[in-house]
């Protein structure tokens, strides 16, 4: 069964992107079948695995009832990865949605004759840097939310916000079987007293959510966007793509996904 995963943040440089092509790339060699769809009109995912922005390229005519999302997917490269790029059309995206009758599940409902497939085992949304109404329908759409949360005592208020708007949306109805699938710690350094005292404090909150997997503050993960490869094709011997292999382990354990 596909399941859908939302990666999702009202902050932005908190690793999200990175997350989600490298928990992607990370499942993919792990065997698990994954389709990554690039939601943010900056299409920092699509270039981060090496492809330009197109016109035309991205679920905007799908969203608009102009296309089918099947016919936007396109093979990485990488086997068992396929991607739904991105592109500046995007951003309209955002404002047309709210003429639509059914504006916060327009997402999930051109996504269902992919996910009804079964070609995936996962489905993964890279969500715009913001709770708009793109980020809205990727959690309308999902079966998981997974948070991305930056190792400092900032980043930790905005948790609080997400959890409520999770809270809002299955006490709606719109989607009240999404769950908060778990918390990805990131821009982690052992050697600070914070990035500790954040992951401690997060922990003892949230002791069933945070995973056990941290990622590490790294050159590595910040170049490899800029040379379109994920960290497993960038620097597979890097400390960044040990732990996005660790953190795909742990995401296919908790999930069940299968190969």
């Amino acid at each position: 069964m596909t399941k859908i995963f939302s990666i999702a943040n009202q902050k932005g440089g908190v690793g999200k992107t990175t997350t989600a092509v490298n928990l992607a790339c990370g499942l993919a060699r792990r065997g698990v079948p994954a389709l990554l769809v690039d939601l943010d009109s900056q299409a920092n995912a699509t270039s981060a695995l090496g492809f330009a922005k197109t016109e035309g390229a991205s679920l905007y005519g799908a969203l608009t009832g102009e296309a089918r999302a099947a016919e936007k997917i396109i093979a990485t490269g990488t086997p068992n990865l396929d991607l739904i790029p991105s592109e500046v059309d995007m951003a309209a995206a955002e404002s047309e949605l709210l003429q639509n009758e059914n504006y916060l599940s327009r997402l999930r409902d051109v996504l269902a004759p992919i996910r009804d497939s079964e070609k995936y085992a996962a489905i993964i949304l890279d969500c715009p840097p913001a709770l708009g109404m793109l980020s809205m329908n990727s959690l309308a759409a999902a079966d998981h939310l997974l948070i991305t949360l930056q190792c400092e005592y900032l980043a930790m208020e905005g948790l609080s916000q997400i959890l409520n708007v999770v809270e809002q949306i299955r006490g709606a109805g719109v989607n009240p079987e999404l769950t908060i699938g778990g918390i990805i710690m990131t821009m982690f350094d052992v050697r600070t007293n914070l990035s500790r005292q954040v992951v401690a404090e997060v922990s003892k909150a949230f002791p069933q959510l945070v995973f056990k997997t941290m990622i590490p503050r790294s050159i590595r993960l910040g170049e490899a966007p800029s040379h379109g490869k994920s960290i497993f094709d960038y620097d597979p011997n890097s400390t960044g793509a040990a732990a996005y292999d660790a953190l795909a382990k742990e995401v296919s354990r908790r999930f069940g996904l299968k190969k």
